[in-house]
């Protein structure tokens, strides 16, 4: 379509440039007539009748009206006085200007129908108007050179709307055909194939969207990996006490009503097992919530509060094993956005596992300000923690024992839900060996920056709400 309305106006330009032509050349023919009568005054003939008699030569009118061409000379009152030879018996309308006109461009025809272009104009003597002139082109050239143009241009334009569409479907092609590839590809790939890569080797936006699915399959694939580790190790946690709880119930209801003491050794069993069955169940849950992040409400908390409640709830269960818990918190505090019962419990997972591994000397939790992050960190001088493992320590029922001991109580995760809150809260958790024995365990989480009335505020109110408790 637009190649149309190109060819168009192609078209209509070239033909208002062929008429441009003709004007320009009747002017000139018309100009010649003028100064041929400016220069028989310039002689001194004066008499109009000399001038007219010099204008309505034949020999002069043919001389300016070339092939294709007509010449005309009338009186001011529109009666012709001389023609150029070819005219024959045609006769141009008469001119009769407006006031203070003196030439106009108009269209006739002649006898053959023959469309002409006419410039008439009023030529003077002394001022007064003496005859009018007429000089007339046939248009028919013009016509047979428009319809050429025309032909060619929509030849032209059929060519190229064909070489429009043809270019077109190869470039459609080349490039919905990678695009097409890609999709076969990708709907290849299902869950039991996520090992399989395009490993596309393209510069192009398709090579960098291959690139980017399969980088996003690497994601897929860990994911999966850890999903299938976590059922694997679910599985093999929840089956022991599962197993504990079916063969002490079989128990009682064997040897229950002759035997007292198996009777209450296999409700103890039970009552142990189910309560570790709860504890891992609940655990399971707080991870759930921890990584649905966005869906956990979130006010601002100060920490030197919790973890002064945290450390006088853990010192009566520490001091049984000869284990001294104290708190260690600046004085201005520091204030975070978080939930509040997952903070509680990310401190006292740190705590309660250093007093496990602790037999002797001491657990204190830290607070400090670093770095626009507040900054907690537990040091304990129990068993220490091994450079190969630290990092595996936050997996999901990962023990430092490849057995998967059951000596020391704990459901496994612990430390995996320490990580998944800090995450969710914006903040990391690394864990390291301490010199001289122990380990110590790092919490950082983005401070909210509050004025120092507001601190103080809060933390006043934190710190009542605990004397309270």
């Amino acid at each position: 379509m637009i190649i149309a309305l190109g060819a168009g106006a192609i078209g209509v330009a070239f033909r208002s440039l062929l008429l441009q032509e003709a004007q320009a050349g009747i002017t000139v023919t018309i100009d010649d007539i003028a100064r041929v009568a400016e220069a028989s005054n310039a002689l001194g003939y004066y008499d109009p009748a000399t001038v007219l008699d010099t204008l309505a030569n034949k020999e002069q009118l043919d001389h300016w009206a070339p092939p294709n061409e007509y010449v005309q000379i009338d009186t001011i009152a529109g009666y012709p006085i001389g023609k150029s030879s070819d005219m024959g018996d045609l006769r141009l309308v008469p001119f009769h200007p407006a006031p203070g006109q003196t030439q106009a461009f108009t269209f006739a025809r002649d006898s053959d129908g023959t469309a002409l272009l006419v410039l008439s104009r009023v030529l003077s003597q002394k001022g007064k108007p003496l005859v009018v002139a007429h000089v007339a082109e046939r248009l028919d050239i013009i016509d047979r050179e428009s319809k050429r143009a025309r032909t060619i241009l929509f030849l032209a334009a059929v060519v190229a709307c064909i070489a429009v569409v043809l270019a077109s479907f190869f470039i459609a092609r080349s490039a919905t055909d990678p695009i097409v590839r890609l999709t076969t590809a990708m709907e290849t790939i299902g869950s039991e194939q996520l090992d399989r890569r395009l490993r596309w080797r393209r510069s192009d936006e398709l090579g960098k969207l291959a690139a980017t699915f399969d980088a996003m399959l690497d994601r897929l694939q860990d994911a999966f990996a850890r999903e299938r580790q976590f059922i694997s190790d679910a599985s093999h946690e929840l089956k022991t006490p599962l197993t504990v709880i079916n063969a002490n119930a079989q128990m009682i209801r064997r040897w229950g009503d002759r035997d007292p003491v198996v009777k209450a050794e296999s409700l103890a069993a039970i009552v142990d097992e189910s309560s570790r069955l709860a504890e891992m169940v609940s655990g399971m849950l707080v991870l759930a919530k921890a990584d649905a992040g966005d869906h956990i409400p979130k006010e601002p908390l100060a920490l030197g509060g919790i973890i002064a409640d945290i450390v006088a709830h853990a010192k009566e269960r520490a001091a049984a094993k000869g284990v001294a818990v104290r708190a260690e918190l600046p004085p201005d505090g520091a204030v975070i956005v978080g939930d509040a019962p997952l903070i509680r419990q990310l401190i006292g997972n740190l705590v309660d596992n250093a007093v496990k591994f602790t037999e002797a000397g001491e657990v204190v939790a830290a607070l400090e300000r670093a770095d626009g992050f507040a900054r907690i960190t537990v040091r304990d001088t129990g068993i220490g923690i091994e450079p190969e493992v630290a990092e595996r320590l936050f997996d999901r029922f990962f023990r430092a024992d490849a057995s998967h001991s059951r000596a020391i109580e704990g459901t496994g995760l612990g430390l995996a839900i320490v990580r998944s809150i800090a995450r969710v809260h914006g903040g990391t958790v690394s864990a390291r060996a301490r010199s001289g024995g122990g380990s110590i365990f790092t919490v950082d989480l983005p401070l909210l920056e509050l004025d120092d009335d507001s601190s103080r505020n809060l933390n006043a109110t934190a710190s009542t709400l605990d004397v309270e408790s």
